[in-house]
């Protein structure tokens, strides 16, 4: 090579890929930063037979419901519902018990992209056709309202019908009933329980939003049900 071949700019060229590699280095740590650490859990869980899952039903130092919201909020990892075990932890009378049937079947617990949902169905609420809350119902209520107290969670109440069309005086659709019974939940927290209203959001879905088809009485009756999510806390 002469000298009139060399260039002495050329570290540049090397200079400004390790500069590029850099960037792009900092640019994934901060997106994974970024990302919903209990999304990714959960898709890691896929890959790695269920590693990082803790069980609740396990768990001994979950003591009531509240607790299992909390330690939710604050866990990296999924927390799998056992439904029996964190119903016994709303205080559930055996009285209670003997005026709503069936209490098992009609309280559940499920986790999906909003938060922990507890979904009551229509007959441990309501009479058929209407939006006033039974007062067998209240104990419990005042259980769930004991956990939003203690939890930071915003709280989305949403209630649902099936698609038989509404024969009452009263409600004009089932979007219409749907969403006062939405907002009889509601006024029972805030107005029996004194609960902040800021922290509410309220809604009816009428049909459309069924868990199964409305294709035979029973199906229809899960799907009427009144649902109160403890939302996820979006990480600041």
């Amino acid at each position: 090579m002469s000298d009139n071949d060399f260039n002495p700019n050329a570290w540049m060229v090397t200079f400004a890929d390790l500069v590029m590699l850099l960037l792009t280095f900092f640019v994934l740590l901060l997106t994974m930063s970024s990302m919903d650490t209990k999304k990714l859990k959960k898709l890691m869980s896929h890959f790695t037979e269920s590693t990082g899952v803790l069980e609740f039903a396990s768990s001994g130092n979950v003591s009531d419901f509240s607790s299992f919201i909390m330690q939710y909020n604050n866990s990296d990892s999924m927390l799998v519902i056992d439904q029996k075990h964190l119903l016994a932890k709303i205080k559930i009378s055996l009285e209670i018990k003997d005026v709503l049937k069936d209490i098992d079947e009609n309280i559940n617990f499920s986790d999906d992209e909003r938060g922990v949902v507890l979904s009551f169905n229509e007959a441990i609420l309501f009479e058929p056709g209407k939006a006033i809350l039974k007062k067998e119902i209240y104990p419990i209520l005042d259980s769930v309202a004991d956990a939003i107290y203690e939890c930071p969670n915003d709280i989305l109440i949403l209630g649902h019908t099936d698609n038989t069309p509404v024969k009452s005086k009263l409600y004009q659709s089932n979007w219409e009933l749907s969403a006062y019974r939405g907002l009889s939940v509601l006024d029972y927290f805030l107005k029996e329980k004194e609960l902040s209203p800021s922290r509410f959001y309220v809604g009816g879905c009428g049909s459309f939003r069924p868990v199964h088809p409305n294709d035979t009485p029973k199906n229809r009756s899960l799907n009427r049900r009144v649902e109160i999510i403890f939302k996820h806390i979006e990480e600041g």
